[in-house]
């Protein structure tokens, strides 16, 4: 299998986007990580593996702070990250694209599909962690913790997934706030597919049922008993494979 290209982006304030990207038909897939994740990960080098075996473009790449792109994880934020995504899409891509993304990259990706309507159809959402700076973190955190992020701007957040814990900070959640979208409907024109984990303690289903409530019609949800929040068990990704296939397929039905 013939290795992606790798590269960098320039950002306007001379940051830098890292990014692999592999070339193929259309429709390309754009893969969106998770908060804290990189996009050589278990899922997005798995997809990259898929898409080089059905011949389909496939772009996955590091958000500011992440990986091996430029900046400081803890001076990011949603609308920063989310800016990243779509200057991914409009330089490295070109035709109709399908978003993939899981955790954080699925409310990412779902806020680039709002900005870029007209490129976007498809979207494909694992263990979707829609609005969590607020829902699942600023709502869930106790006294001492909210404190410590409105007083000394940050409190550091245990993690499952590494040793040193991950910084919350004060502008990650003020700035989240612009960006909401469990409380009203999302108007999409494309269809939706997303696949959850029952036993994630990340992202609970209920949550994610909370997403599919302010979807459109075509709007399908998958749940994966004994599912954690990672989602890439070799069955599980074969799963995400599956129903990726299939929104493809669909489109061309």
């Amino acid at each position: 299998m013939k290795d992606p290209e790798s590269g960098t982006i320039s950002r306007t304030d001379g940051e830098r986007i890292a990014y692999l990207k592999r070339s193929g038909s259309a429709p390309g897939i754009v893969w969106l990580g998770g908060f804290k994740s990189e996009m050589t990960a278990t899922k997005a080098t798995a997809l990259d593996a898929w898409a080089a075996r059905h011949d389909h473009a496939y772009v996955r790449f590091d958000y500011f702070g992440h990986g091996g792109s430029s900046g400081t994880f803890r001076n990011g934020t949603i609308t920063r990250w989310r800016d990243d995504a779509l200057a991914v899409l409009d330089k490295l891509t070109s035709g109709p694209q399908i978003l993939v993304g899981s955790s954080m990259g699925a409310w990412l990706a779902l806020l680039v599909a709002l900005a870029r309507p007209e490129r976007t159809v498809g979207l494909l959402l694992i263990a979707p962690a829609t609005d969590f700076t607020e829902a699942l973190l600023w709502n869930r955190l106790d006294s001492d913790a909210r404190r410590d992020i409105l007083d000394k701007g940050e409190w550091l957040r245990p993690s499952l997934y590494d040793p040193i814990p991950y910084p919350i900070t004060r502008i990650l959640i003020e700035d989240g706030r612009k960006h909401l979208l469990l409380d009203g409907v999302i108007v999409l024109h494309c269809p939706v597919r997303i696949v959850q984990g029952l036993a994630d303690p990340d992202v609970p289903y209920e949550h994610a049922m909370k997403l599919v409530a302010v979807l459109g019609p075509d709007t399908q949800i998958t749940l994966v008993k004994n599912g954690d929040h990672r989602l890439s068990k070799p069955h599980e990704i074969e799963l995400i494979e599956g129903v990726l296939s299939n929104l493809i397929t669909g489109r061309h039905a």
